[in-house]
């Protein structure tokens, strides 16, 4: 097996991740790996597919990208799958603001992904031969073309799919009468857009979320943290257009974010309420994204 360490090190200098990273990462990415290794190793079925489920700017891709590198320097043949690879096509999108509510033209919450795909990959990792996996382009707001997609050589081992809902159950039918913040209060009064979103959870997520063989869930403190994590990503996401010659203002400015961010709230909030006796793995974090106790 490859040197951890170095391996660390490596993926460290290649993500220009800060000098504390290996910290973290002897804390946590180190024996989570060992963690997927050990339920690999008595897993039934090829792939083990692994959910790690976060809110928005936890380090989910970071974690899991980290984690395919370490599984893999076992020798374990790992492949990554984000939720938001699964994001319907903006066109799409538009279609279901038309046809069911308004709110449903941005991408986020359940129904606006093709879960269906998200099976069809899993299962087409299962088997030899390439994987063209999906891929969103969240600057141009749709897939991105198939020649931009990487190839997986399968089967694989496992599958790690990442995602800020991945698992999540449908909510109680009474707590969805009371809106939650003022995007609720003011576009979704009569809450067909958040009922929509629970029904996807109950229907065509299932199929997808019933294929999770173990689920790590990473829990921030609070809303208000998530929201300044989610900000980081977007100045992130406006620095590599800036460096990629693009227009920066494709990234949201502050008002356009906290209405974006509303979308994600409800959900956000049950998943943290109801999934922690459901995962395999709980993982807290604080506001620098550290765990609070060692893993």
């Amino acid at each position: 097996m490859r040197d951890e360490a170095a391996l660390i090190a490596e993926f460290a200098r290649d993500e220009r991740l800060p000098p504390a990273f290996s910290d973290l990462a002897a804390r946590l990415h180190r024996p989570l790996a060992a963690r997927i290794a050990a339920w690999t190793a008595t897993a039934e079925r090829r792939p083990l597919v692994v959910g790690v489920c976060g809110p928005q700017g936890s380090g989910k891709s970071t974690l899991t990208a980290l984690l395919a590198w370490l599984l893999e320097a076992r020798d374990l043949r790992a492949a990554v799958l984000s939720i938001d690879d699964l994001y319907l096509s903006h066109a799409a999108r538009q279609a279901l603001a038309r046809e069911v509510h308004p709110l449903l033209a941005t991408r986020g919450v359940p129904g606006t992904h093709d879960p269906a795909l998200g099976v069809a990959v899993l299962e087409a990792l299962g088997q030899p031969g390439p994987v063209v996996l999906p891929r969103f382009d969240k600057a141009r707001d749709d897939p991105a073309p198939e020649a931009e997609r990487p190839v997986f050589d399968g089967p694989a081992d496992i599958v790690l799919l990442e995602g800020w809902c991945v698992g999540a159950r449908p909510q109680p039918a009474p707590l969805l009468a009371d809106p939650i913040n003022r995007l609720e209060r003011e576009e979704d009064a009569d809450g067909l857009w958040r009922g929509y979103a629970n029904a996807a959870l109950a229907g065509p997520y299932r199929s997808l979320f019933q294929r999770l063989d173990r689920l790590v869930l990473l829990l921030a403190p609070d809303f208000e943290v998530v929201r300044r994590w989610r900000g980081q990503q977007e100045e992130r996401l406006r620095q590599r257009l800036i460096a990629q010659g693009r227009d920066p203002d494709l990234a949201m400015d502050e008002t356009q974010l906290d209405r974006f961010v509303a979308h994600y709230e409800r959900l956000t909030r049950w998943i943290a309420e109801d999934l922690p006796a459901a995962a395999d793995v709980v993982l807290r974090l604080d506001a620098e994204r550290r765990p609070a106790e060692t893993f």
